[in-house]
C-alpha cells in the first residue's frame, strides 16, 4: 500500500481509538443522552460544508428514505445510546474491545440474512470472540460476578452488524460519505427529543466535558468516516478492516494517559481472545486462491 493509505489507516485507528476514553470525559459533565444528542449534532453540521465542497448529494431519493431512517436508528440512534449508558460503568479500553467484535457477529447476521456460508474456522473464531466478550466482563467489573452494563456495549455492536449488512444495497447508489452523512441526519432526528434537556447540561457541565463532546462529534464521528469512506476507495474492505484491529489498542493507550485507567489482566485476556477470534473469522471468509492448473483449464476454451 502506499505510505498515504497507510498514514490514513493509522489516523483511522487513533481517532476512532480516541473515541472511548473521551466518551468517559463527557459523561462527566452530561447525561448519557445529552452527550449522544451534542455529539451527533456537531456531526451533522459537520457534514453539510463536506458535501458542498465535494458536490456530493444533500438529500436521498424518495424511496429510499425508509432505509436511512433504519440505518440511522440503528448505528446512531440505537448504537451511541446503548453505548454511553453502557460507558457509565464498562471502562473504556473494555468498551473498545467489546465493540472491537462487531465483524464476528457482521458474519453471523449475513449468514442468516444473506445466505452466506461460514466455514467452520469462522464459526470458532465467533465463539472464540463471545468467549472474550464474557471475561472482559467478568475481568472488567470492580466487584467479584459479571458487569451487566457490558450488555449495552454488546448491544451496539450487534446493531453495527445491522448497519454494515443493510448499507449493502445502498453502496449501490451512494458514496460511503453521502451514506454516513444520510445515516447521521435521520439517526440525530429521533435524539431531538433530549434537546429541552440540553441547555441545562450545557450551562453546568466543565470545559473538559464540552470540548470532548465537541471532539467526538467532529473527529470521529465525522472526519473518521470520511477517512474510513477513503480508505475503501483505495483498498479492499479486508485491508482496511485489518487495521481497525488497533482501535482497541489506541483505546487502551488513551484511557491509561488520560483516565489514569489500567485494564486487569482478565480484561486483558478476554481482549486477546476476542480480537484473535475476529482474525480467524476474518481469514475464514476470505476466498480461497483457484490453483494455477485449475485456473488454467477453466480459461482455456
Amino acid at each position: 500500500m502506499s505510505p498515504r493509505l497507510l498514514v490514513t489507516l493509522l489516523g483511522l485507528s487513533v481517532l476512532w481509538g480516541s473515541a472511548f476514553p473521551l466518551i468517559k470525559v463527557g459523561l462527566e459533565g452530561f447525561s448519557a443522552t445529552n452527550l449522544t444528542l451534542l455529539r451527533f449534532l456537531v456531526a451533522s453540521a459537520s457534514f453539510v460544508p463536506y458535501l458542498l465542497i465535494t458536490r456530493q448529494r444533500l438529500m436521498p431519493a424518495r424511496a429510499d428514505l425508509p432505509s436511512f431512517l433504519l440505518l440511522g436508528l440503528l448505528g446512531i440512534t440505537i448504537y451511541h445510546l446503548a453505548l454511553n449508558y453502557g460507558s457509565l460503568h464498562v471502562s473504556a479500553g473494555a468498551a473498545s474491545l467489546i465493540i472491537a467484535t462487531a465483524p464476528a457477529i457482521t458474519a453471523v447476521v449475513a449468514l442468516f440474512w444473506l445466505g452466506e456460508r461460514l466455514p467452520p474456522l469462522g464459526w470458532l473464531g465467533i465463539s472464540a470472540a463471545f468467549v472474550g466478550v464474557a471475561i472482559i466482563a467478568i475481568g472488567d467489573d470492580p466487584q467479584p460476578g459479571f458487569n451487566p452494563y457490558a450488555l449495552l456495549v454488546l448491544l451496539s455492536s450487534v446493531v453495527t452488524a445491522f448497519f454494515v449488512v443493510l448499507q449493502k444495497r445502498l453502496l449501490a447508489k451512494y458514496g460511503a460519505v453521502e451514506i454516513t452523512a444520510f445515516a447521521t441526519w435521520s439517526g440525530t432526528a429521533p435524539l431531538l427529543v433530549f434537546l429541552p434537556s440540553l441547555p441545562a447540561d450545557l450551562a453546568t457541565a466543565g470545559t473538559a466535558s464540552i470540548w470532548a463532546a465537541v471532539y467526538i462529534g467532529l473527529f470521529p464521528a465525522a472526519v473518521a468516516y470520511a477517512l474510513f469512506a477513503h480508505a475503501l476507495s483505495q483498498a479492499p474492505v479486508t485491508l482496511v478492516t485489518a487495521f481497525l484491529y488497533g482501535v482497541p489498542v489506541f483505546s487502551l493507550l488513551f484511557a491509561w494517559l488520560l483516565l489514569g485507567e489500567v485494564p486487569g489482566w482478565l480484561t486483558l485476556a478476554g481482549g486477546i481472545l476476542a480480537i484473535g477470534g475476529i482474525v480467524m473469522v476474518n481469514r475464514a471468509q476470505r476466498p480461497r486462491p483457484v490453483p494455477s492448473s485449475l485456473a488454467s483449464s477453466r480459461l482455456s476454451p
